[in-house]
């Protein structure tokens, strides 16, 4: 079992940036593929990014490409999602989540079994 805890969220102009990064507990983080989502007020949770247990692989929504990065650091247990040029929409509750993957090198986009609690990010026009 993993336990995961988000941090960096806030209030941000358009056109801003924020690293979020996702701290996860336990000695095998490395054996889960990781993603982040996003919950906007009044609209179901959507898919964000995607990153491979090994970091090689990865995997955006199309709103986010060429906008956001995600990462990870297997030696620090954490995930982290860098989103630049911020804007109103890209307003939410950003989650990261994690699954077990048997693949080094596949990225995952649904069938998350843990989820952290969320952290908010503003955009402010």
């Amino acid at each position: 079992q993993v336990q995961l805890k988000e941090s960096g969220g806030g209030v941000v102009q358009a056109g801003g940036s924020l690293r979020l990064a996702c701290a996860a507990s336990g000695r095998t983080f490395s054996s889960y593929a990781m993603g982040w989502f996003r919950q906007a007020p009044g609209k179901e949770r959507e898919f964000v990014a995607a990153i491979s247990r090994n970091g090689v692989s990865t995997s955006y929504t199309n709103s986010v490409k060429g906008q956001f990065t995600i990462s990870r650091d297997n030696a620090k247990n954490t995930v982290y999602l860098q989103m630049n040029s911020l804007k109103p929409e890209d307003t939410a509750v950003y989650s990261c989540a994690a699954k077990f993957s048997p693949s080094t090198i596949a990225v995952e986009t649904l069938g998350y079994n843990y989820w952290g609690q969320g952290t908010q990010v503003t955009v402010s026009s």
